[in-house]
């Protein structure tokens, strides 16, 4: 496993923040998919060559299994539902640089359109029922990593944030960051509990909303009193759509020197500045997930459409 990420201070909404730069944990291998994949770098898999995921064509989970199967030696075929032309015909972001990492990157679509298949197959099911049965030394990882094995990881970063919480003598520090599948935040905030830390984590649902965070919460873990306390601002986002105050945010952040990604982090500090204005006192640590190859992508829409 990697070194400890370092923690910096960060000044936003008046108030003195603090940064756990997960970002910074290994050039090719970083954020909430460190953590997540940490279980699979750490360990043997006796007969395994190859993993197998499937999610968007520009997630971060492509480019992370892409570095992981290299650092191990396996192949990496990633399934996704649909490669848009311009992606395929002018690679960039996290589909660039995972297929320069070797990774077989699979349009599912286009495959069941070429072998005649008329089954509307999801990409999930597919790999469960038709490639998996056929892949006795292949290992499968759900999208985004949303599976029990990424506890180990995310447990490694607990351990990590409550020494650092006592080094500085912070008590009841609230950890917060935006959420995807919610893995990360349940899992850190049931090992804070678990270890009798008066740490909590406060999360926002980036993707689906409040009840779809709280349903794979749920999936993770039944009892809900070891859950995450789920944020918002009052208003519906939809993932992946461009906001201007998306981008104004993002630009304010940046402006202190450490960059930022522009899928989650500008809703997660909207939601967090919301936040700040009921909680004048407690301790705050924003854990930055990384995902930064994503802006090579986003950027220039965001360019494209606010100038």
């Amino acid at each position: 496993m990697f070194a400890t990420s370092p923690v910096e201070s960060f000044q936003f909404a008046n108030r003195q923040l603090y940064i756990k730069r997960d970002d910074l944990l290994h050039p090719g291998f970083s954020g909430n998919k460190a953590r997540k994949f940490a279980y699979f770098l750490d360990h043997q898999f006796d007969g395994v060559t190859k993993v197998i995921g499937y999610g968007s064509a520009q997630a971060n989970s492509l480019y992370s299994l892409s570095v992981l199967a290299k650092m191990k030696g396996w192949q990496c075929d990633f399934y996704v539902d649909h490669i848009a032309s311009h992606i395929r015909e002018n690679p960039s972001g996290n589909y660039a640089h995972a297929l320069a990492q070797g990774a077989r990157v699979i349009d599912l679509q286009q495959q069941l359109i070429e072998s005649g298949e008329s089954h509307k197959w999801r990409c999930e099911d597919y790999i469960q029922q038709r490639v998996l049965v056929n892949e006795p030394n292949a290992l499968f990882i759900p999208e985004g990593g949303r599976c029990s094995y990424a506890k180990y990881g995310l447990d490694k970063l607990g351990a990590e944030i409550i020494h650092w919480g006592q080094v500085h003598a912070l008590s009841k520090l609230k950890v917060f960051f935006p959420s995807g599948t919610g893995t990360t935040a349940l899992f850190l905030n049931q090992y804070f509990i678990e270890n009798g830390s008066d740490i909590r984590v406060l999360t926002c649902a980036a993707v689906g909303g409040d009840d779809y965070l709280r349903f794979q919460f749920l999936q993770l873990n039944s009892n809900e009193s070891l859950h995450p306390v789920v944020l918002n601002t009052g208003k519906k986002y939809h993932f992946g759509k461009l906001y201007a105050e998306f981008y104004a945010m993002w630009r304010r952040v940046c402006a202190q020197g450490i960059e930022f990604e522009l899928l989650y982090d500008p809703l997660g500090f909207l939601v967090l500045e919301s936040y700040l204005r009921a909680d004048l006192h407690s301790p705050i640590l924003y854990l930055h997930q990384g995902g930064l190859l994503g802006n090579e992508t986003m950027l220039p829409r965001y360019q494209r459409k606010f100038g």
